[in-house]
């Protein structure tokens, strides 16, 4: 049976044999007309007034977007909101680029994003977790999280955020609050919002918004910035919208989340000796750092003791900004990586996802076929599948002669599970 294999703007192709299990999400039809539904959603928004009925032509707004590490179409859904507020000067408007904590986006990035004639008739801020000018600090939240928040964001009349909503690796899902924190964060605020003791979690973890720690600590410090507006969309394969979501950013996006649940999880009866995952290809497998994402949907269904094969093209390395790469090469081991993130005192920039990486690695063999060189992966802790076929051809070997093979094309957007046994409590 050959299967294939999102590879960053391409694909890989596997031949497996017959009783491989292949999870797919369940198909959504896109939207027959995207832009009507968009404006369908912004005139009957979720738990609120139309967005133009809380709007005036003296407001100053900010839009804020997903970075390019995410599938957002942007492309689509500024434009149409530039659209429904063209009752407002550009002048008055600013498009914040939510980055979190990871590097700016380019302009040749942002044209990317955005168009051109957005790029050149809007303000466009990179958001800066770093720089402590451009932040504002509003104390602590519920949660005791020191709340750092973009100094632009704040100074808007009215806020709206966008985002795409899919499972998330430890807040449950993506869009929501998340796009403003950590967004928009601090970095302060973000690195008290992925410790470990919150990472480590059991309920941080896919799907899960109810007892999820880091999602009630994200909401918690949103409480302090809310937006006024949300308008976030689902997504398929090729990333045309399947639905818009509009309205309270938190009424509207739970709407949302409980649509991706039915669709996006899966049971699977048993572990499997063998998952091959991906990270859905580009924008999603840029980089090593985004790719965990993709080894932990797999680790949801792995036995403990089996192998894990990632196929993710890290065309952007692992990245070299930041701290994971470091973080990955302080320790021999992950079992040694775990135990020094896990001091009280231990907290850099990235440890979440090295820790996240380090939990799945000492669960099982985690091999990474990508475009890295094989020195790279091996200083990542990974073990190079530089032959995609070959390397899986070895490991059938290895744990055969019937082993169970799951195969997980679409990454992290389809979230596997092992099923509890019938009369489990």
């Amino acid at each position: 049976m050959h299967v294939q294999i999102p590879y960053g703007s391409d694909a890989r192709t596997i031949t497996v044999p017959e009783q491989a299990v292949v999870l797919h999400s369940h198909p959504i039809p896109p939207l027959k007309d995207e832009r009507e539904a968009f404006f369908k959603a912004l005139h009957n928004p979720i738990a609120s007034v139309p967005l133009v009925d809380r709007l005036s032509s003296n407001d100053r707004v900010a839009i804020v977007i997903s970075d390019i590490t995410r599938p957002t179409p942007n492309e689509r859904i500024v434009p149409w909101l530039l659209e429904a507020l063209s009752f407002i000067p550009r002048s008055q408007i600013v498009i914040l680029n939510g980055t979190g904590s990871h590097r700016a986006n380019t302009r040749e990035e942002l044209i990317q994003m955005l168009g051109q004639e957005i790029v050149d008739s809007v303000e466009i801020v990179n958001h800066n977790a770093f720089a402590p000018e451009e932040l504002v600090s509003l104390g602590n939240s519920s949660f005791g999280v020191p709340v750092l928040v973009n100094r632009r964001y704040l100074d808007a009349d009215f806020r709206i955020v966008t985002g795409f909503i899919e499972p998330h690796f430890f807040a449950g899902f993506s869009g929501g609050p998340k796009g403003i924190i950590p967004g928009l964060a601090g970095i302060q605020t973000i690195q008290a919002l992925h410790s470990a003791p919150l990472i480590g979690d059991q309920h941080s973890t896919w799907a899960l918004l109810e007892g999820n720690p880091i999602h009630q600590g994200i909401q918690a410090a949103v409480r302090l910035c809310p937006p006024e507006f949300l308008v976030n969309v689902t997504l398929d394969q090729e990333r045309q919208i399947t639905a818009v979501f509009a309205g309270d950013y938190i009424r509207a996006h739970y709407v949302g989340c409980a649509e991706v649940a039915r669709n996006a999880t899966q049971a699977v009866a048993e572990p499997f000796d063998i998952v091959v995952t991906s990270n859905n290809g580009y924008p999603l497998d840029q980089n090593l750092y985004q790719s965990v994402k993709g080894m932990t949907a797999a680790a949801q269904i792995v036995r403990k003791g089996g192998a894990i094969i990632a196929v993710a093209e890290c065309r952007d390395g692992l990245p070299e900004h930041g701290n994971f790469k470091a973080l990955l090469q302080m320790r021999e081991n992950p079992a040694a990586l775990l135990e020094m993130i896990n001091q009280p005192d231990f907290q850099m920039h990235d440890q979440w996802q090295a820790q996240k990486q380090a939990l799945v690695q000492i669960q099982a063999d985690v091999y990474l076929h990508s475009s890295l060189s094989d020195d790279v992966v091996r200083a990542a802790q990974l073990l190079p599948a530089p032959d995609l076929q070959a390397t899986l051809d070895q490991l059938i070997q290895r744990y055969g002669p019937h082993p169970s093979i799951a195969i997980l094309p679409e990454g992290p957007v389809m979230v596997p599970y092992v099923a509890a046994p019938a009369g489990s409590a």
